[in-house]
């Protein structure tokens, strides 16, 4: 869900996409409840159809090269001095979740690595050229923030929440399109179109004069199943049903910005869907979301496209550990 992607609806047909992808258009006002420029993942029964695109082609921008995360959690309201409101436990399972996203441990998002920058644009293939997207050795969490020293407003628009990514990156000194800053809203904040019409989205900005990917990603527990609760069947895995949107909503937005943190510059297909959208809320078969596993921790995840299963014909994968090897 890129920002520019999200508002401006991946299909015609569709509206909005990304766990709503939606638009390319660029920055918007504060009353707008995404930048058209922005990616949106769409609440459940908003996907398109994953084929509908075709291949993710390469724009001519950057990927993430070397993927360095960082979450602020946006306001007063998660608690002063540590996070005291958080009744789903979102915050420490969001970061779990990422903490356990590397090395061969890992192998959602690796699917990603097949995709890079410095080719042709309009490439669907790097083969052995370019720079390939990254895959941290790691823990890809470089920083965390509790932003208690302000209050979250209770209906932000896209500039307030732009702003308060450049806020995080002032905070944590950092730029550029290898960082990703995630502003976690609080329970009971509503970012303008959240529930009604996305679940998360992402895009991009600017501090100092270098970019900033940044995601604006909110207490999607809120929204219930319209933004992933129940969506898996859980079984002995010890997931909470209840908070699987944390994770397959997250995962959608890290996997988007890895591979497009400039929305629509990096990987997208030809109606602008990125890598999450094409298979967002799969229920069944080929690329159905699932519990997965992450160096011993279990999570729900969505399936993510990859051009190369199937012999080059593409489609939803949620392991990989090669072109060959892939599911």
């Amino acid at each position: 869900m890129r920002s520019t992607k999200f508002q401006r609806a991946l299909l015609a047909a569709t509206a909005a996409v990304a766990l709503a992808t939606a638009g390319l258009a660029t920055a918007t006002s504060a009353g707008a409840s995404a930048p058209e420029t922005a990616h949106h993942m769409n609440t459940h029964g908003g996907r398109a159809a994953a084929a509908a695109g075709g291949q993710l082609a390469y724009g001519g921008g950057n990927v993430v090269t070397s993927p360095s995360v960082y979450i602020v959690y946006w306001g007063s309201q998660w608690g002063t001095g540590s996070i005291t409101n958080d009744p789903n436990g979102e915050a420490a399972l969001q970061l779990s979740f990422f903490q356990h996203a590397y090395g061969g441990g890992d192998s959602w998002s690796t699917s990603q690595t097949q995709y890079c920058q410095g080719v042709a644009t309009g490439a669907t293939s790097c083969g052995t050229s370019g720079t390939p997207v990254g895959h941290p050795a790691a823990n890809p969490v470089a920083g965390t923030w509790l932003d208690s020293g302000v209050k979250a407003p209770s209906k932000p628009g896209s500039s307030a929440i732009a702003a308060e990514a450049q806020r995080a990156a002032a905070h944590f000194g950092v730029s550029g399109d290898n960082v990703q800053i995630i502003v976690d809203a609080p329970h009971g904040v509503v970012p303008q179109g959240f529930k009604s019409s996305y679940c998360a989205w992402h895009d991009h900005t600017t501090v100092n004069g270098a970019d900033l990917p940044y995601t604006n990603m909110p207490y999607v527990a809120d929204a219930g199943s319209g933004c992933g609760a129940g969506f898996v069947a859980t079984g002995s895995s010890g997931v909470n049903s209840a908070s699987e949107g944390v994770t397959i909503v997250g995962g959608h937005e890290y996997a988007e910005t890895l591979t497009d943190p400039a929305p629509s510059s990096g990987w997208v297909d030809s109606s602008g869907a990125e890598t999450g959208d094409k298979c967002a809320w799969v229920s069944s078969g080929q690329g159905a979301s699932s519990i997965i596993s992450m160096n011993g921790a279990q999570f729900a995840v969505q399936s993510l496209w990859s051009n190369n299963f199937n012999g080059g014909a593409g489609g939803c994968v949620t392991s990989y550990t090669s072109a060959t090897n892939q599911h």
